[in-house]
């Protein structure tokens, strides 16, 4: 038994004690006579909370089951309207919090990424049984939830983030940036060396081409060898040579077609038409939602070990990575605020999309569930509270009976 259930079960007794305390009082009361005026009191008290608390025992347990198993009208009104609660409850998720306008305005008020960097810096500060309950309750529901639907909201959503950003001029801007600051030498470096390699792997088709080409009498005087050997070497040699001297000429060509091209991503539409296209191709391929898949799963995988064991998650170089990340996203603004543009973005996408798929999932949980089952969640979250009724049913009721007895008594 949960603590809940424990507490709901004390309360439970009390409210249960006190009504028969008032029930021995009554009829003491009444064993003794009506003619002592203090004794009147006493028994106008009792007998009204016995019957405020009789009524609110009736209401409360009628919530829940039919009141001494007798099968009243309008009794055991949550397992009677279990699916009706639980579409109630869908459509109100998605009124009040899985619309976009909403989403859009809440998010406007949460500084997710301040509050993200916050816990990465000190993820041991604060109470660790908040943090524990916290991470158990997100391990449950994750994997309580249905996969392969959340799954194809989550990457849904991320995909559909990736249709919408235009890259091209991102990757103009980086590339441009890069040039600036020589950080593409070792690309223009690799390429070169890379064209080097495959020069000399393909010595054969080299000489093979040329032969081919060469006429018989190059053939027959074997020029067309020496011409494939000539023209190798000063491939070779043009390579070598642009590798070692920062002012080569063909070098300075690819620095300069390098610059053409980070201009063109930043400004020219068809580029950027090409770049959307090849994006939009790279999404739609099977390789790569497969690959998709296998990343959602492995994350879903990790996210259940880190919050099942959150100290664990956070300890060795892993722990350090997070906590400067952590300390450096409290420190840039920028940074938060990209991440928070990011992150409402992203949620307003995900209800506009999938909030009727995520209302209809709500629906169909609770559909699925059985009566008992329904019935003791629910009974537990709120049955201290309930019984608390019931407590102050009795003592209201007799406060009641006091009022309408002192109005009899002296009216």
């Amino acid at each position: 038994m949960s603590d809940r259930q424990r507490s709901a079960e004390e309360m439970k007794r009390v409210a249960t004690g006190l009504l028969v305390v008032m029930a021995l009082v009554y009829l003491v009361a009444r064993a003794l006579g009506s003619h002592n005026v203090a004794l009147g009191f006493v028994r106008a008290f009792a007998e009204a909370a016995m019957v405020g608390g009789l009524a609110d025992w009736f209401a409360v347990t009628a919530l829940f089951r039919h009141p001494l198993g007798l099968p009243i009208p309008h009794t055991a009104i949550i397992p009677t309207n279990k699916d009706r609660i639980g579409d109630a409850l869908a459509r109100f998720l998605r009124t009040n919090f899985l619309t976009a306008k909403v989403v859009a305005r809440r998010m406007r008020q949460v500084d997710a990424a301040g509050a993200l960097g916050r816990f990465l810096a000190m993820p041991s500060s604060g109470d660790g049984r908040l943090r524990n309950g916290a991470a158990r309750l997100f391990a449950d529901m994750l994997q309580a939830l249905d996969q392969q639907r959340l799954g194809g909201m989550v990457k849904g959503g991320v995909e559909s983030q990736i249709r919408a950003l235009n890259l091209a001029p991102l990757l103009g801007q980086a590339l441009e940036a890069a040039i600036a600051e020589d950080r593409h030498l070792p690309l223009l470096y690799g390429l070169i060396n890379w064209a080097n390699r495959t020069l000399s792997a393909n010595e054969d088709l080299v000489r093979a081409m040329v032969h081919d080409k060469a006429g018989a009498v190059m053939r027959w005087t074997g020029l067309d060898e020496t011409l494939a050997t000539a023209i190798l070497a000063g491939l070779s040699r043009l390579l070598d040579e642009m590798a070692t001297d920062p002012d080569h000429a063909m070098r300075g060509k690819a620095e300069e077609g390098l610059t053409k091209l980070a201009d063109d991503l930043q400004h020219d539409p068809l580029m950027h038409k090409r770049v959307a296209d090849f994006r939009d191709g790279l999404l739609d391929n099977p390789a790569m939602r497969l690959w998709l898949d296998g990343l959602w799963e492995a994350a879903r995988a990790r996210l259940l070990a880190a919050a099942r064991d959150p100290d664990a998650a956070l300890s060795g170089r892993l722990g350090d990575t997070v906590r400067q990340f952590g300390t450096t996203l409290q420190g840039d603004a920028a940074l938060r605020a990209t991440i928070n543009r990011f992150a409402r973005r992203t949620l307003v996408g995900v209800a506009a999309r999938y909030g009727d798929g995520v209302v209809k999932l709500v629906s169909e949980t609770i559909r699925a569930w059985d009566t008992q089952t329904v019935t003791g969640r629910i009974e537990n979250a709120v049955g201290r509270d309930l019984q608390y009724i019931r407590l102050n049913g009795t003592l209201v009721g007799g406060l009641v009976g006091l009022v309408i007895h002192a109005v009899d008594v002296w009216g």
